[in-house]
């Protein structure tokens, strides 16, 4: 048992054991905290910071390896919502079949990497999750040069995330019809502010964690913060939070991310192809 969360051995044991006809690719959402020094096992002469410890784990190699890749990276900026975890970075791996994450977990290569994981990470949330549909992809985007808050140096793109679980129990990669009512009134004023969906995605499992279950996760992306900022002062956004939004979640994270690598959709859509 890792020292950084929780292992699901159910998720697990459908992630090694999903027939191969059944079985395809899955996105594996990683949400980061790190130690402020790295906690290596006695012996170790290094003393580095829990970042540069995961940095050195960095599992480039192996994922390759495998034919998985990371298609998100980012540094979290400011948590807007959720419990007392700050969290530091995301990231996001695309493996090409459940399986493969499992077998990774096995190699000689993954494994000596791995000492420089246990030593950084404080805590970690990690979810195995498929694409959604997002209802910006069948909207029209405006022209670019008509939005307003355009990046600059001091601005420039980013992601806010939301790990979201519901009040009822919906299906798996459905939304309770609150949520929906919400987003339908969200998306409108978000995209006169220029938002694009990276990706929204259904969780079909936590694979470690801290025991909660987890039901949607939301990428979307903004061209600076301060485009993000007029979304989220609305006073119609404001009011349909309060009226749809508030009575549909139980639990969530609200994150806004400064996105350094960014190829969730070009993935997405490569899968749909």
């Amino acid at each position: 048992m890792p020292k950084y969360g929780k292992i699901d051995f159910k998720y697990a044991e459908r992630l090694a054991t999903t027939p191969a006809n059944e079985d395809g690719p899955v996105w594996m959402v990683n949400l980061m905290k790190y130690h402020d020094i790295a906690q290596y096992e006695n012996g170790s002469d290094l003393v580095i910071s829990g970042q540069d410890a995961d940095d050195l784990y960095s599992p480039r190699e192996s994922l390759k390896a495998i034919g998985a890749e990371i298609v998100y990276f980012g540094v979290v900026e400011n948590k807007l919502l959720g419990d007392h975890r700050d969290w530091d970075r995301i990231a996001v791996v695309k493996y090409p079949t459940r399986k493969s994450f499992i077998e990774m977990q096995a190699r000689n290569d993954f494994q000596k990497a791995h000492v420089h994981k246990e030593a950084g990470m404080k805590e970690t949330i990690v979810m195995g999750c498929l694409p959604m549909n997002a209802p910006s992809a069948q909207k029209p985007l405006p022209n670019w040069e008509s939005v307003e808050h355009p990046p600059s140096g001091e601005d420039g793109p980013i992601v806010v995330l939301h790990v979201i679980k519901f009040k009822e129990n919906a299906p798996f990669g459905e939304t309770p019809e609150k949520m929906d009512e919400y987003t339908s009134k969200a998306s409108d004023i978000a995209i006169q502010h220029g938002v694009q969906v990276s990706g929204w995605f259904g969780v079909e499992g936590t694979i470690i964690g801290d025991g909660r279950e987890w039901d949607q996760v939301r990428f979307n992306a903004f061209r600076s913060k301060a485009a993000f900022m007029a979304v989220a002062q609305d006073p119609a956004r404001l009011e349909a939070q309060k009226e749809h939004r508030e009575p549909a979640i139980s639990d969530t994270y609200a994150l806004i991310v400064r996105t350094l690598f960014d190829q969730i959709n070009e993935s997405i859509t490569a899968l749909r192809n």
